[in-house]
């Protein structure tokens, strides 16, 4: 993992690690956010703090590298890899993650949940629009395949909603929330393609170290910028009396609120995981695909109705999942087929001038 050079097995044990992750964060974030709403949580800049306030636990991993650095190269292993520039590059992309943390919970907190659909099928979309524009990724026709298929499955979702507004909401607070949505859907289209423009312009070997250390200082920008939010609407004070009022007991408020915060935080690790092994669009397909997981499990844990729109888009989001990976297998044994030819034509080109 330390090692620039990769090898193709490797790299797909590291993406599927990634994956399993990114698994965890986004099915299980959704679902402790909500649970926090439901169970009588409503601090907005709170919800937002505990997308990025995990990144403390990052420490962890680096340790470990750290150590395995220390064992491999001795007194010349640095004690961190980035660089004033990358740092600065990732504070700002911080910066903007943690508006689009506060864009996501004021949504989350206004709108159904099938509704957050649209966020996820709009975030795609942005992302495949933003990769193309941004890192010049090129997309074949299964990956436009896989765009539309989990963008129309995870639409389905929201039109279900059909304007139906959660008790307590008002016409201009849902409009606003689905704006807000809309926003974030935008905003973290940009930023995936934002942090795989960091990794080509490096400029230094990407390993697994720099991309976690890439990652906290996204974190630590994004949490240090809910912090504010939270001591202007003076969140902190409010945290002791909303736990006592909390439905499921004072002790599981906290409980959920850790629960909260590490789980958000395996979403970044996983999401950086997945950029760095294959793309922006990779991790923009896997979020999309990972949202009828989210819906199945909300059927489980807060007994909602499985509606037949909820069956198709799984549907079409299996089948976008499958077309983008048979693409990118196609894309891959046709690099291999050609490296021999691209060989023999060399050889052959240095014998005739011999």
């Amino acid at each position: 993992m330390e090692h620039p050079g990769l090898t193709t097995t490797m790299r797909r044990i590291l993406l599927l690690l990634s994956c399993l992750i990114l698994a965890v964060g986004i099915c299980g974030g959704p679902l402790m956010m909500r649970l926090y709403y439901v169970e009588g949580g409503s601090r907005i800049w709170l919800s937002s703090w505990l997308q990025t306030g995990g990144w403390p636990l990052t420490f962890i991993p680096l340790a470990v590298l750290y150590y395995y650095r220390r064992k491999t190269e001795g007194s010349n292993a640095k004690f961190y890899l980035v660089t004033p520039r990358i740092f600065v590059a990732a504070f700002l992309i911080g910066i903007a993650t943690g508006l689009d943390d506060f864009l996501y919970s004021w949504g989350g907190s206004k709108l159904p949940v099938s509704t957050s659909s649209l966020l996820l099928a709009a975030q795609l979309a942005f992302t495949a629009i933003g990769a193309f524009f941004i890192v010049k990724l090129k997309l074949s026709p299964f990956s436009i395949n896989a765009v539309v298929l989990l963008t129309v499955g995870a639409v389905l979702l929201g039109i279900r909603s059909h304007g139906d507004r959660p008790e307590g909401v008002t016409s201009k607070q849902y409009i606003i929330g689905f704006m807000m949505t809309l926003l974030a859907a935008a905003l973290y289209g940009v930023i995936l393609p934002c942090i795989e423009l960091i990794y080509m312009k490096a400029k230094q070997a990407i390993t697994a170290t720099l991309v976690l250390e890439i990652q906290m200082i996204m974190s630590f920008a994004a949490t240090a910028f809910c912090t504010v939010g939270m001591i202007v609407n003076n969140d902190f004070q409010a945290m002791s009396r909303e736990a006592k009022q909390f439905n499921l007991g004072e002790a599981r408020y906290y409980t959920v609120i850790v629960c909260t915060a590490a789980i958000w935080e395996c979403f970044f690790v996983g999401i950086i995981g997945v950029i760095y092994c294959s793309s922006s669009l990779m991790s923009g397909i896997m979020i999309a695909v990972l949202l009828p997981v989210t819906e199945v499990l909300a059927v489980i844990f807060f007994k909602e109705n499985f509606s037949g729109e909820k069956g198709l888009a799984l549907f079409l989001s299996i089948w976008g999942f499958v077309s983008y990976f048979y693409g990118e297998i196609r894309q891959t044994k046709k690099e291999k087929n050609k490296s021999p030819e691209a060989e023999m034509t060399t050889t052959t080109t240095h014998t005739e001038s011999v």
